[in-house]
C-alpha cells in the first residue's frame, strides 16, 4: 500500500512521539533518591501503568490522574514526599524520541496529521513546541471527557476526518491498537518495547520498532 492512499495520519502522543517511560521514570527516580530508597525502573513503570488504568476508568482531568497515581505509587514503595504533583510538573519538559521529528517532517509533506492523546489541553500545549510540525487535528481526553481505550477519541476523529482515508499510529497496544482494531480503523503499531500480541482479532497493518520504520513502510521503501 502506498502512503498516498491515506490522507490522514493520527498519532498517540506520549509513548509514541514523546518518551513517556523516560519522563515518568526520571521523575520517580528523583523522589526515590530524596527518600534514600532504591529505584527499580521496570517495577515503578508497571505500578504506574496499573494505577493509571484504574484512575482513567471514570473521567477526571489528567493532571488529577497523574497526581493520584503518583500518590499511590509513592505510598506502595515508601517514597516520602509531601506533594504528589511532581509528574505533572515534569511533563512539559519531556522530549521526543530520536526518530520522532524526522518522521513527522517527512509525513507532513504529503499528509494531514493529527494527535489523539490522553492529556489535558494545556499540558499538550506545552509539549507541542517540541514536535516541530503543525497538526490539523487534536483530540485530547479533556475535549472528549474520556480516556483511551474508550472509543471517544476515535469516534471524534472519524467525525472530523469524515470519509477520508486514515491510519492511526501508536505505541500502546492497550490504549490504541486494540480499540482501533475493534472499530475497524486502520492502525500501525510502533512497537518500541517489542511486545507480542496473542489476540488474533487485533491486526495492526504495521508492527515495527520506531516511527522511521513506519514511514519507510508507508512509502513502500
Amino acid at each position: 500500500m502506498s502512503g498516498h492512499d491515506y490522507e490522514w495520519i493520527t498519532f498517540d502522543c506520549y509513548g509514541t512521539l514523546i518518551d513517556w517511560d523516560q519522563g515518568v521514570s526520571n521523575a520517580f527516580e528523583k523522589v526515590a533518591r530524596a527518600s534514600d530508597l532504591t529505584f527499580d525502573r521496570r517495577y515503578v513503570l508497571s505500578l504506574f501503568n496499573k494505577y493509571e488504568a484504574s484512575e482513567e476508568i471514570s473521567y477526571k482531568k489528567y493532571r488529577d490522574v497523574l497526581n493520584r497515581v503518583a500518590r499511590r505509587v509513592c505510598m506502595e514503595l515508601g517514597y516520602r514526599i509531601g506533594e504528589y504533583n511532581f509528574i505533572e510538573e515534569s511533563l512539559p519538559r519531556w522530549r521526543p524520541f530520536p526518530d520522532t521529528i524526522v518522521a513527522l517532517q517527512r509525513l507532513s509533506r504529503s499528509h494531514k496529521l493529527g494527535i489523539l492523546s490522553n492529556i489535558d489541553n494545556d499540558l499538550f500545549d506545552q509539549t507541542r513546541k517540541y514536535l516541530a510540525v503543525p497538526f490539523d487535528l487534536i483530540v485530547t481526553a479533556e475535549s472528549v471527557s474520556a480516556y483511551k481505550p474508550a472509543h471517544n477519541h476515535f469516534q471524534e476523529a472519524r467525525r472530523k476526518i469524515g470519509n477520508a482515508r486514515w491510519i492511526h499510529v501508536a505505541q500502546s497496544y492497550f490504549h490504541d491498537i486494540t480499540p482501533c482494531s475493534r472499530l475497524g480503523i486502520d492502525c500501525a503499531w510502533v512497537n518500541r518495547n517489542k511486545e507480542i500480541s496473542n489476540d488474533p482479532k487485533v491486526n495492526p497493518l504495521f508492527n515495527g520498532p520506531n516511527l522511521v520504520a513506519f514511514v519507510n513502510w508507508l512509502e513502500g521503501e
